[in-house]
């Protein structure tokens, strides 16, 4: 089977790959000429762990090609999928005029009938104006191609994106043909030799599963987030709170616990277009307007329990920083908890020293010269009044606390992802903060 993907970004690329190691012939389409040209030659634009080796091994077989031009490509193929972004509005709303341009350029050049198939994360009803786009074109051509849409929502986890593309919990299609239903079957059909689920559904509801999903697992962080915070003001330790209500089958244990704020790509847009969604149609969404309002103030935890420790005078002090992405396994730093930190430490006249095993050229491109960028872990903490963990990496699980606490001006430890054990760190001598504690 042959595919075109559009869109070389995070989901465009993983998709892409993944299909290719099934042995699907795939065509990425990318309208930047910088980032085809470094995939041709074997230059990985993002980080992902194994995607490197994935994607230089399928291009040297022949199953992974990559091209700034559709149509050169577009006769031969059964599906197209878009996977452009998708990046929110002023008003938090999704915009979707990279989508809606896939959806003319598809419109102007088809000749056959092919499938256009969004991955992206669109509001409900995006179908619809795909659709309408695509029959403009074709007016304006005055043909009559048949072709079809359908909706196919990406589950990715940023750090394990090829073991959760390989092996789903779940895959959504969303398809209003029975047309395109057998050909997203027979495209999924290499991967249902490992058992999993097909989910097939009207495009709305598969349009609506993806930010229900992700406004899910936000609002059980929010709520943990929650509970944390309280635990501290009456005495609980949030780490027992969680494993006794996480036991209640009914709850379960994933997406419990607590910690200095979600970031990232998915979360922070998707809870946001969610509720302008739900405003455009005449609907208030409480609880998502509280999980966001809980999760901004969440990311300021850190530095408020910093200036309650030095009783608010922070001008001057040396804050060292370990961890920049928002989450462990990427160098995605889009709406990370460091960047308000940082913000909030620079204001406060505090000198940063930062490190981060990958996302330290990320940082750099984000804010530049403000901080002070370490060799390593351990440079970070020379000189600090504090350091601050914001990204639980595996190398910061096990540091050398007594080399720290040497290189250290005053040794005050907090942790914004609870990865450290309260009594070690008492025993070591260490003022160490966590969260719910």
């Amino acid at each position: 089977m042959n595919i075109a993907i559009i869109g070389t970004g995070y989901v465009g690329l993983v998709s892409g790959t993944c299909f290719a190691e099934m042995g699907v012939h795939v065509t990425c389409v990318d309208v930047n000429k910088e980032k085809i040209n470094s995939l041709q030659n074997g230059q990985i634009p993002i980080y992902e762990p194994g995607l490197d080796e994935m994607v230089l091994r399928n291009h040297q077989e022949g199953r992974l090609t990559f091209t700034t031009d559709l149509t050169s490509c577009l006769d031969g193929v059964d599906i197209v999928f878009s996977a452009v972004g998708t990046p929110p509005d002023e008003d938090g709303s999704a915009d979707l005029q990279y989508v809606l341009a896939v959806a003319r350029e598809f419109g102007r050049n088809i000749h056959k009938y092919t499938l256009l198939v969004t991955k992206s994360t669109v509001p409900v009803g995006t179908a619809k104006k795909v659709k309408a786009a695509i029959q403009k074109e074709l007016a304006k051509r005055g043909v009559k191609v048949p072709f079809d849409i359908a909706s196919n929502p990406e589950f990715l986890k940023e750090g394990a994106a090829i073991k959760d593309f390989m092996s789903p919990d779940r895959v959504v299609v969303g398809v209003e043909s029975e047309k395109a239903k057998e050909l997203m079957s027979r495209l999924y059909r290499p991967f249902l030799l490992n058992n999993f689920r097909v989910i097939f559904t009207d495009i709305p509801s598969a349009e609506m599963i993806k930010y229900a999903a992700n406004s899910m697992l936000a609002t059980r962080i929010s709520f943990m987030n929650d509970i944390a915070n309280l635990c501290e003001l009456v005495g609980a330790d949030v780490n027992m709170v969680r494993k006794g209500i996480g036991s209640d089958s009914r709850i379960g244990g994933k997406f419990l616990y607590p910690g200095c704020g979600y970031g990232g790509s998915c979360f922070p847009k998707d809870v946001k277009a969610l509720i302008k969604t739900a405003e455009k149609n005449g609907y208030d969404m409480h609880v998502l307007k509280a999980v966001e309002e809980v999760n901004e103030y969440q990311k300021t935890v850190v530095f408020n329990k910093l200036c309650k420790h030095y009783d608010g005078a922070l001008k001057g002090k040396t804050i060292a920083i370990w961890g920049l992405a928002f989450k462990p396994e990427t160098d995605d730093m889009r709406e990370a908890t460091a960047l308000v930190t940082i913000n909030l430490l620079l204001e406060a006249g505090c000198k940063v020293r930062v490190f981060d095993p990958v996302a330290m050229d990320e940082c750099h491109r984000r804010v530049g010269n403000v901080v002070e960028y370490a060799a390593d872990m351990y440079d970070a903490t020379l000189n600090a009044d504090a350091l601050l963990l914001l990204t639980e990496w595996k190398l910061f699980r096990l540091p050398s606390w007594g080399v720290i606490m040497k290189l250290m001006n005053c040794a005050v430890v907090i942790d914004g992802r609870n990865i450290y054990d309260t009594e070690e760190m008492k025993h070591l001598g260490i003022e160490y903060y966590c969260i719910g504690k």
